[in-house]
């Protein structure tokens, strides 16, 4: 059975699903060179717009991408939602490309399908994740002014090939390391754990790691649970022994809970129902 699908394109409104919106010779499609976004819609809504769209033109800046005004962008994610059923979950991607080469227009659209139910299980039942070296020291990326780190770019085949390396290895996902052994994060989400009463993620700044809206809006509010929060380094073996619940958090899972890293398993967290409630998932 098909999914729900809207497509909406900036200048042109809603088009029906199968329309053509890329040139074959876009810069996105050629070299990957464009920027996206990804929010849950719920209640027909996205959920932190703005924080999806601040941190879409910090990363247009790092790499020039010309972005329409902010009310444009705010008026497609309406448009692409009209109608959108209030009591399904919804995936909203915000896609803006360079354009075509030899100096074509950037294209920005916005697509919204149903959340695929393997998103809400992992919600529920937790995820099977093994460790993945990236290759590089932990702030190699972040130290590299010429390079662009923690955007969301279309360029996205290591993110891609470390899916399929995944589902080959029988885990649902994949943390990767750098070389000195540090976690960093998963190729479409970022790592949230427990020490103590602190929560804590990856320090964006100084890893080059795409600084994730749903764990920093985490953070933000784990004061409510009676908790402090910090950013902080962490290794594989420091979350199998230390952690009182690890996570990894993205917009469409939400939260979804480790239960074996490298084949070991990790203990069920109680406090795992208490953070899927304050991000508002059911």
């Amino acid at each position: 059975m098909s999914r729900r699908q809207v497509v909406a394109v900036l200048g042109r409104g809603v088009v029906p699903a199968d329309t053509p919106v890329l040139p074959v010779t876009d810069r996105a499609v050629l070299h990957g060179d464009g920027l996206f976004e990804t929010m849950h819609v719920r209640d027909a809504r996205p959920w932190l717009p703005e924080r999806h769209l601040a941190r879409l033109r910090a990363a247009a800046a790092a790499i020039a991408l010309p972005l329409p005004p902010s009310a444009e962008l705010t008026a497609l994610l309406d448009e692409v939602c009209a109608g959108w059923p209030a009591g399904t979950e919804g995936a909203l991607r915000l896609v803006c490309t360079r354009g075509a080469e030899g100096g074509g227009p950037p294209v920005v659209f916005a697509t919204l399908s149903e959340v695929d139910p393997g998103a809400i299980r992992a919600r529920h039942a937790g995820i099977a994740v093994a460790t993945l070296p990236l290759g590089v020291p932990a702030g190699a990326r972040a130290g590299l002014g010429w390079l662009p780190a923690g955007i969301k770019s279309t360029s996205y085949a290591p993110n891609l090939a470390a899916r399929r390396w995944a589902a080959a290895n029988g885990v649902d996902d994949v943390l990767w390391t750098s070389t000195e052994g540090y976690a960093l994060e998963a190729p479409t989400a970022n790592l949230v754990w427990l020490h103590g009463d602190v929560l804590c993620t990856v320090p964006p700044a100084d890893t080059g790691i795409l600084p994730g809206v749903t764990a920093g809006w985490l953070l933000e509010q784990a004061r409510t649970l009676g908790w402090s929060a910090e950013h902080r380094m962490v290794t594989p073996d420091q979350l199998r022994t230390d952690a009182g619940g690890v996570w990894l958090t993205s917009s469409l899972r939400g939260l979804a809970e480790l239960r074996t890293l490298d084949g070991a398993p990790l203990a069920p967290s109680p406090h795992t129902p208490a953070l899927r409630t304050l991000l508002g998932f059911p």
